[in-house]
């Protein structure tokens, strides 16, 4: 009796576990053979469940709470062992700590662009990024699918097969939203609940729960940012006339900080103009104002005002313009209108080069000469 309860005393009494990292899933606990005392005294703590395994079976599932490891607390494993009440052998068995706490800060990303249809921008190729939580629901479920028998299972075992799951599920789910490009980003919260309920049934399979979703990044095409900030400052402006002068006002801008791309900065000036002219023309087509004829001025009855003098010029083999006299003589300054550019005015009876015209002859004389050429250095 006194060498039995030698031999009994050398058996692990207590079986718990503490965690000190930020990323364990399972645990499980060891013991050289798995030889557990009858009596011994598992410690489940908040946060925990405790999976008893026997010979590669799930015996018992254990919850938060101090048990006493007999048979009465055992129903499973004792059936399974076949053990009759007061049987106090020391018996043999696995035991797996799940942490059933969240799980927080998991990246995930979509595995590529998601196509989506815009009424504004038609096709639209769209990314997204963020972060999910998930929790242990089903420890034994968990075990069976997902652990096996690995005897330390983290996050970092299982979340690229989680990140892939969410980012294949929300390109399913953005194209069928029916949200325009301009309201993603407002709509980001309603995202990230869609996901949560389009995914978790795929987390329950493995024994998980997906307890949030956060879409934290949406990315589209340069071009389509570049359009919406267009679209904005156009409606800020409010009218096609302002808004061609500022594109000539950042045309000669960007001209002026870039003067070895003359040639290319006056060919991209003149192809926004005409874009700007044509856009002024569609938006105005069907709304032309009527012409009407001269008024005679009789007695007492002033003269109408004379209109501004504007010019067109020929850049890059296009026709860009009107522009009054100061916007010529700022691209006159900036280098962008030569003498010998063309222009023409109404009036006059064919193209005729800037230097030649009487009211722009006087801005180029202005302009300094050109500088000698400088002496060799000997």
């Amino acid at each position: 009796m006194g060498l039995w309860k030698k031999l009994t005393g050398e058996f692990v009494d207590i079986v718990e576990w503490l965690d000190d990292t930020n990323d364990t899933l399972v645990f499980r606990f060891e013991r050289y053979g798995n030889e557990i005392k009858y009596g011994a005294k598992l410690v489940v703590r908040e946060g925990q469940q405790a999976v008893f395994i026997n010979e590669g079976q799930i015996a018992d599932v254990f919850t938060p709470g101090t048990y006493t490891l007999e048979t009465r607390n055992l129903p499973i494993l004792s059936t399974l062992k076949g053990w009759k009440h007061g049987f106090e052998s020391p018996f043999k068995a696995e035991v797996y700590f799940c942490s059933t706490r969240q799980f927080t800060d998991i990246k995930w990303g979509t595995p590529g662009p998601v196509t989506m249809r815009d009424k504004e921008f038609g096709a639209v190729r769209v990314t997204a990024y963020g972060i999910f939580s998930m929790r242990i629901k089903d420890p034994a479920t968990f075990i069976r699918e997902i652990v096996g028998t690995d005897g330390n299972f983290s996050t970092s075992e299982i979340s690229s097969n989680l990140r892939g799951k969410i980012g294949m599920r929300i390109k399913e789910v953005m194209p069928e939203t029916g949200i325009p490009i301009l309201d993603l980003e407002g709509k980001v919260m309603m995202l990230g609940e869609m996901l949560v309920d389009r995914i978790n049934p795929s987390f329950k399979e493995f024994g998980l729960q997906l307890t949030e979703v956060q879409v934290q990044d949406l990315g589209l095409p340069e071009e389509v940012e570049r359009a919406i900030d267009k679209g904005g400052a156009m409606r800020a402006i409010g009218n096609m006339q302002a808004y061609t002068q500022y594109e000539t006002a950042s045309s000669i801008k960007d001209a002026a900080q870039n003067p070895s791309g003359t040639a290319g900065a006056g060919i991209g000036m003149g192809m926004g103009f005409s874009m700007a002219n044509q856009m002024a023309g569609a938006m105005g087509q069907g709304q032309q104002p009527q012409q009407q004829a001269p008024q005679q001025a009789g007695p007492g009855v002033p003269p109408p005002i004379p209109q501004a003098v504007q010019f067109y010029v020929a850049v890059g083999g296009q026709q860009t313009g009107p522009f009054d006299l100061a916007v010529i003589q700022q691209q006159i300054q900036a280098g962008q209108v030569a003498k010998d550019a063309l222009v023409w005015k109404q009036g006059m009876a064919a193209w005729t080069a800037a230097g030649e015209v009487p009211e722009l002859a006087g801005f180029f004389g202005a302009m300094p000469p050109p500088l000698p050429p400088q002496p060799p250095q000997g």
